[in-house]
């Protein structure tokens, strides 16, 4: 059995020795202690080094973990950037760290090519296909040379274990639905709206128009009601703390009396409550995925697993910070005989299948 101070050494010796390379390691595993590690070894009085990351709000978590780890003085070395302002930074750095290093696109080639400093990437979910954008940008600027996955850290005591429900939903024949164009209305059902939406994406004449219909027939997948009703009766039987992740802000009130969303003004407060247990059952939509951890945080129930292995790394991440003796629970949901089908394989394909199970609903 390896501890966090095992793999992240392992991760640094391998490192260290590159101009550019990167780490794919899971949660929980210590990915930016690793990043941190790697600056402090490379510091001297002069150094600058630049963190890149998505969101803003990540950038706090670079300055906290360096002040908790005796590693101070390297906060006022760092400078901060999106992957959306990269293209403005200058190239003065020592070293350049893409946090989440997944976030790569073709447009960051060319200032990337520029710079003639070292890289480090780090990420927790490495891209799958080598062929891809981000497969491409990764295998180009940061090469990963050392991998942690989740079920090495489930193995290694670090992460609690984990069961996987994904309950299987047929689409509903009755024309419950209300629909509408600008001059009339008329109700339709599960069945005729994924089979209209099907038809619109075979019959596509341009990729402009394929991604367009994929997108209007996710949303359509992600509205019906039918996941709301089994998303309810799961939410009411369960008697451990856990958090429902909708699609949308409005479906998250629908199903949850306590939920946490940008529009809610008592989100903060309600999110308060769920960590010192005051309430059990919270509903969000995306921002909770990115890195708030919830004590004694049991069961999850996932509506949309949106063929996005990170997005439901991310929220299967929440259920597996407990006791590591103990195991979390978590329900995905999703549409029988439809692309939600393999939505969910793919978004599954990072964990051990021994620990996933298909139930009928």
């Amino acid at each position: 059995m390896k501890n966090r101070d095992q793999i992240q050494k392992e991760a640094l010796d391998l490192l260290i020795p590159q101009h550019r390379a990167g780490v794919g390691i899971t949660m929980g595993g210590g990915k930016t202690l690793v990043g941190l590690k790697h600056m402090d070894h490379h510091w001297d009085p002069d150094a600058m080094f630049l963190v890149v990351a998505p969101k803003t709000t990540i950038f706090n978590e670079w300055m906290s973990q360096a002040n908790e780890h005796k590693l101070s003085h390297l906060v006022s070395h760092m400078e901060f950037s999106t992957y959306l302002s990269l293209s403005k930074q200058s190239y003065m750095y020592d070293v350049i760290y893409l946090d989440e290093c997944h976030s790569l696109l073709y447009s960051h080639a060319e200032w990337l090519k520029g710079y003639k400093g070292k890289i480090v990437g780090l990420t927790g979910t490495p891209p799958k296909f080598s062929k891809s954008e981000k497969g491409r940008m990764v295998d180009q600027f940061c090469p990963i040379v050392y991998t942690y996955q989740t079920d090495e850290a489930v193995e290694d005591k670090i992460l609690n274990d984990y069961k996987i429900f994904v309950h299987m939903i047929p689409l509903d024949a009755m024309k419950t639905l209300k629909m509408k164009s600008k001059d009339k209305e008329w109700f339709s059902s599960e069945q005729q709206s994924y089979a209209y939406w099907t038809d619109r994406v075979e019959k596509a004449y341009s990729a402009k128009e394929l991604q367009i219909m994929r997108v209007m027939r996710m949303k359509a997948l992600m509205g019906f009601p039918s996941k709301e009703r089994l998303a309810k009766k799961l939410l009411n039987g369960i008697t451990d703390k856990v958090i429902l992740f909708a699609n949308t802000q409005e479906q998250a009130d629908k199903l949850c009396k306590d939920s946490y969303h940008s529009k809610n003004p008592q989100s903060e407060q309600s999110l308060k409550s769920f960590k010192e247990g005051k309430i059990t059952k919270l509903s969000a939509v995306l921002q909770l995925s990115e890195g708030v951890n919830i004590p004694n945080l049991k069961q999850g129930i996932i509506m949309h697993a949106y063929g996005n292995e990170r997005k439901s790394s991310q929220r299967i991440g929440r259920l597996l910070r407990l006791n590591p003796n103990e195991t979390s629970t978590v329900h995905i949901l999703c549409y029988k005989d439809t692309i939600d089908e393999y939505w969910v394989k793919q978004a599954l394909e990072g964990f051990d299948s021994t620990k996933i199970r298909y139930v009928e609903d």
